[in-house]
Formats: structure tokens, sequence, C-alpha cells
């Protein structure tokens, strides 16, 4: 018997409004009008004879039915464009990285020359910011984050855990010598990226339990400290990996070699999403060219 199948176009209206939680939102995927979606979604609810979504003040969430349809039909999708790609020898497509500003700047950007001479026909859209994507709802494929914590819902891959170092601009010590008694640090401006909590933990870590530090102005972002120590503002507490390569340059030094651990970077991502191939090349690249953080 012939399958009874509602239109694709509709479905493909309502899967993605269902995981954006937005007509305007799937309109701009699918690149047509919030009308078009509209009319999709209204006559898929008048063929299947159920609504399947509710207007709310941020846009529209599906019904219960709705919630229970898209669970259906959102595999169905993934198992076409599972098997399309199997039969294709390219690896191509869009993939969403969601990754911290301060990583993208100082770590990502200037390895990305790499990725994309190895994949040309990837289009990589880089999503910079601090903000975690709702991976869930397809905001992104995959993320970049540091944490201090896990996400049970999410798969996880280990890139590097993260130490801090004071770093300052060569400038700081003309005579080439940086201070060997950790209390001598006082004697420079800290930049802090938090209250102050860093470099007390950092100071207690390094046997100086009881400092006193000075006062604090505000809290800076990671990269207005680097650029702050980089141009011999004061020192930063900064995690070494995003500073390797100033470091390398002569443009960094470390003024300790007493580290501090705080937590971890992680790329996060739904165990679907690797059945894409360009995402799994994402993926991949990105173990490989951070497995030297990882020794």
């Amino acid at each position: 018997m012939p399958r009874q199948l509602p239109p694709l176009n509709a479905l493909r209206a309502f899967d993605a409004a269902g995981r954006l939680g937005s007509f305007s939102g799937a309109a701009e995927e699918m690149n047509v009008t919030h009308a078009a979606i509209s009319r999709h979604v209204r006559g898929l609810e008048k063929r299947l004879g159920v609504q399947l979504f509710r207007t709310v003040p941020r846009g529209v969430e599906l019904t219960e039915a709705g919630a229970r349809y898209l669970d259906e039909v959102r595999p169905a999708f993934d198992r076409i464009a599972e098997a399309t790609e199997a039969l294709t020898t390219k690896v191509e497509g869009l993939v969403t990285v969601s990754v911290e500003g301060t990583f993208a700047q100082k770590w990502l950007m200037p390895r990305l020359g790499g990725f994309h001479a190895a994949y040309p026909e990837i289009e990589l859209r880089i999503d910079a910011s601090s903000r975690l994507a709702d991976i869930e709802h397809y905001e992104a494929d995959l993320a970049i984050r540091y944490s201090y914590r896990t996400w049970p819902e999410l798969k996880s891959d280990h890139i590097v855990r993260s130490t801090v170092f004071p770093v300052g601009a060569p400038s700081m010590v003309p005579d080439g010598g940086v201070p060997k008694d950790p209390r001598d640090l006082l004697q420079f401006r800290l930049l802090h990226e938090d209250r102050g909590e860093g470099w007390a933990q950092w100071f207690r870590t390094a046997g100086v339990p009881d400092v006193r530090l000075p006062p604090v102005s505000g809290p800076l972002a990671s990269i207005l400290a680097i650029e702050g120590a980089l141009s011999g503002q004061g020192l930063a507490l900064i995690s070494y990996e995003l500073i390797a390569a100033d470091v390398d340059a002569g443009r960094l030094i470390r003024f300790s070699k007493v580290g501090l651990t705080f937590g971890d970077y992680s790329l996060l991502y739904l165990p679907e999403s690797m059945r894409r191939k360009p995402v799994r090349a994402f993926r991949d690249w990105l173990l490989t060219e951070t497995q030297v953080l990882r020794g």
C-alpha cells in the first residue's frame, strides 16, 4: 500500500520550527518567509487533526502531541540525511561551532587555515560567545567551553586541563630576572578576570596563604587581561594554551613556574550530530590539533 505521508515541505517546516521554537528561525533556516512556515504548519495540523504548536510570548512551543510527533520525525530526517551523506564522497556542508571568544581569538582562529585547506567544501560558522548555544535545539553542532562541570545530556571530548600562570611583558623586568619569591609579584599591578579570587587562590598555591591583594577596580574579560599584559600594564593570570604563541614569540614571559588548575576545555555535542560527515571532520581535526595540549 502507498505510504500515507504528509507533504515533505510541511514536515521540514514542522521539524525546523519545533527544533528552534520559532517560525521566524525556521523561515531563516529554510530560506522562505515566515508566512510560508505558518502555512505549512497549519496545513499539517489540519491534515493530522491535532494542534502541534501553541503561541507563547517568545515565539511558539510544541504541544504535547507536537513534541511526540517531533520525537518521531526528527530521527527520520536524521536517517535520511545520514543515508544521503553515505552515498556522497565529498565532505561538505555547514558546521556551526559555538566557542568562547578568547579561545576563538587566541587559539582557534590562527589554526583554521589548516582546516579550510583540508576541507574546502565545508562552510564553518564560528559563533564566538560566552553563552552556551542550545545544542539540543540545533543552535550549534558543536561547542567548545571552559568549565568546572559536566553536561550529562551531551557527549563531551576532553581538549585540555587548563592551567593558569602569571604572565607579563618582558619590559616589566628590564634586567630579565623574574621574581623568585611569589610575594614579589605584589609589586606589580595584578590584572583580574574576577574580583581577585583567582589571584588569591594562586598565591595560596604558591605558599602565600595570608596575602592581601591590592584594591580591584573591576573584573576584565580574559582577552582584555591578555592585552593588558602584552602592553605592560600588569600581570595576568591566564591559561597557558591561550598565550603559548605569545610566550614562544617573546611577547610574554612567565613570572612564576607555579601553575593553578581551574577546569577543563571540552568539546560538547549531541551523539546524533556525529552522523554528519562535516561535523565528524571538524571534531577529528580539532582533537588532532589539540593533542599536543593534552600531551
